[in-house]
């Protein structure tokens, strides 16, 4: 950059549930965004909140000092970074991927080794907090990479987030935000079987949540998902289709290096069986409505 004082240049790939407001963060905060989607509206939106909408990631990220990249899964990451039209062929020189996408780790890892090549710094940055956390900007952000990459990075994610931490090598980011979702998943189990059993039992089941919330069994997800359980309202903060693939990745990684994970395994599974049901286009606290099935209760 030419003026150290100015801010870089951002490019966004990716504005789904998540990476909207996060890209309005950012606009906020007064960088200069330029992003691209494969929705249109979603284009639409960024523009209407002062950022710029380009036709390609080519275009994107041309000029960009920053390019943060926001998509579901290790396949999506490697479109839009490998290819003729993809980040890696197009990006400058010295520019800094934040990939704040949750895949595995070796996805990760790999991406670092290909970008170094290109003269293209990288740091893994996926997130915790969900669609609340992205909109408030108060996300956990768990980081891999170089020292000196993340202390470039640190005033971005510092835009986005609230509990930003290098957590060690590429790919560290992600083997802990797969602990966090494998953490995430058995505690909404958890509260879920706990709900079916309050319910039956004839208990007020907000009072119930309530003085829960104040004990050792408070959560932060129980105290984010509390209303959907009450309202039995699943609409999606955090897919079940996504927390299927995160459970895949964390199974898969702990089998690798030889990590036993028994409650995790089975979580998995009821995971998996819910999506089975038709069910993974709801939030994750739909696993309530596995737990009622098996309960014989009518969904």
């Amino acid at each position: 950059m030419s003026n150290p004082a100015a801010l870089p240049s951002i490019a966004w790939i990716g504005l789904g549930i998540m990476g909207s407001p996060m890209a309005e963060n950012l606009l906020k905060a007064g960088y200069s965004v330029t992003g691209f989607t494969l929705e249109q509206d979603k284009l639409d939106r960024l523009a209407a909140a002062g950022g710029t909408a380009a036709g390609s990631i080519a275009e994107a990220v041309r000029n960009a000092d920053v390019i943060i990249t926001m998509v579901p899964a290790s396949p999506q990451v490697e479109a839009i970074n490998y290819g003729p039209e993809g980040i890696l062929e197009n990006a400058r020189s010295g520019a800094l991927i934040i990939d704040m996408s949750s895949i595995t780790p070796q996805t990760s890892i790999d991406l670092a080794k290909n970008a170094a090549e290109k003269g293209i710094r990288v740091i893994d940055a996926p997130v915790s907090g969900g669609e609340a956390g992205a909109i408030e900007a108060v996300l956990s952000i768990m980081v891999g990479g170089e020292q000196a990459d993340f202390d470039a990075a640190l005033p971005v994610l510092e835009a986005l987030g609230k509990t930003i931490v290098l957590c060690g090598p590429h790919g560290s980011g992600q083997t802990v935000k797969a602990a966090n979702q494998l953490i995430v998943a058995v505690n909404i189990q958890a509260c879920a079987e706990a709900v079916v059993f309050l319910e039956k039992s004839g208990v007020n089941l907000t009072a119930a949540l309530d003085v829960l919330g104040g004990g050792l069994a408070g959560s932060t997800v129980l105290t984010r998902k509390k209303d959907n359980f009450l309202n039995r309202d699943f609409k999606p903060g955090f897919r079940i289709d996504l927390h299927h693939k995160d459970m895949g990745i964390v199974t898969d990684a702990a089998r690798n290096v030889g990590a036993a994970l028994p409650v995790g395994a089975v979580v998995a599974q009821l995971v998996a069986s819910l999506r089975a049901q038709g069910d993974g286009g709801l939030d994750h606290s739909a696993l309530l409505r596995a737990v009622e099935r098996l309960s014989g209760v009518q969904v």
